[in-house]
């Protein structure tokens, strides 16, 4: 049961794009170091702020202040892994080892292991919401708006969940991972299947996990030595605090829609969201826009849509995507088979997978083994 279950289905989909001019195209894939250094070294700006003002409350003996700023704080640094998704895709900088550097300095941060997720994304980019080839979001997925989990949301996560980082569900499975063993970072049984036959990729999987793991052992141990053991508290579980805001401008991506369609417009969600908000989740709100053109950098895909504006639903509002997902909920309550079929223009021409080499790129998200599927 378990080999059927985590079968992988290669088979190509062939995907519509919207129709865009080629030039545009290039322009908008074109990567900058200055752009990507604001959004990169911004984030890390940021919580390194909202940090140092939380360890001097809590020095302070400032209680109140200690509360909100660590909460602020989490907020933060609970979206440390929409980071690490779009340096990933190796789209952020226009040279490369900036984007290797940024990439492994957030993920010791975010407890994220970029060998496992680049395997894993890689299948949920090219398979999007196609249960054979993408474990990575399967629908539908269950309302998590019980009381016990809104407060985790908003104090420490211990079981993690939907676009959100828990104790349980990610440090935990960083030490799983760090023991050669398959962690809950995602199921065990899809990470099995996507390392079959695979054991170097694992093997670089297994090591990155040892890293991360001594990393936030060796700050614990020099925070504990010196006093200062707040800090550590800050660096290390900051992920896990206050995840309210990484769920919910995560949760609307692909929640609701439909599966088993070979158009994105069906089956991801585009929304809009506030400046601050946007720059947090690393423009990952334009998440169709980045599905379409995955080679188009994070800083980009607000142009993007604004190119292909003609040919896309229009965008929900932050509140309009979770009234929309209530109201798909409460429908799967009665019928459990219910998706949402987002209206969409007619196509423009035939549905195709690579109309422009560029149009079909992920960036470097693939590791090694899986470049030439993607």
């Amino acid at each position: 049961m378990e080999s059927q279950a985590t079968a992988i289905d290669t088979r190509r989909v062939h995907w519509y794009r919207c129709p865009i001019e080629p030039a545009t195209l290039r322009e908008l894939t074109s990567r900058s170091d200055l752009k990507g250094g604001i959004q990169a070294i911004g984030h890390l700006a940021v919580m390194g702020v909202t940090g140092a003002l939380t360890v001097y409350c809590f020095l302070a003996e400032l209680w109140l202040a200690f509360a909100l700023a660590l909460f602020a704080h989490g907020t933060v640094a609970s979206n440390l892994h929409y980071a690490c998704h779009e340096l990933g895709h190796g789209t952020v900088f226009r040279t490369k080892w900036l984007n290797a550097a940024f990439l492994r300095i957030y993920s010791v941060l975010a407890w994220w292991n970029h060998h496992e997720y680049g395997m894993s994304h890689t299948h949920h980019h090219l398979y999007t919401l196609h249960p054979r080839g993408d474990r990575e979001v399967v629908l539908p997925f269950a309302p998590a708006w019980t009381p016990l989990y809104l407060l985790q949301l908003f104090t420490l996560n211990l079981t993690g969940g939907m676009h959100t980082k828990g104790v349980k569900g990610h440090i935990l499975a960083m030490f799983t991972t760090a023991f050669g063993r398959y962690g809950p970072f995602f199921r065990p049984g899809w990470m099995k299947s996507l390392y079959a036959g695979r054991p170097r990729a694992r093997r670089s999987a297994v090591r990155w996990a040892r890293v991360v793991v001594l990393c936030h052992a060796g700050l614990a141990a020099a925070c504990i030595a010196s006093g200062y053991w707040i800090v550590a508290v800050v660096v290390s579980l900051g992920p896990v605090i206050a995840n309210w805001h990484a769920y919910f401008v995560g949760g609307p991506m692909h929640c609701g829609l439909r599966d088993n369609v070979p158009d994105f417009r069906k089956c991801v969600r585009t929304i809009t969201l506030d400046p601050i908000s946007e720059f947090l989740y690393w423009h990952m709100n334009w998440h169709l826009e980045h599905h379409m053109f995955a080679a188009v950098p994070c800083y980009n895909l607000a142009k993007l849509h604004r190119a292909v504006a003609h040919d896309m639903p229009e965008p929900r509002s932050f509140f309009g995507a979770w009234r929309e997902i209530r109201e798909i909920w409460r429908r799967q309550d009665v019928d459990p088979g219910y998706q949402f079929d987002t209206p969409v223009p007619a196509p423009s021409g035939s549905a195709t997978s690579t109309p422009d080499p560029e149009a079909a790129a992920i960036g470097d998200i693939a590791p090694r083994e899986l470049r030439a599927a993607a």
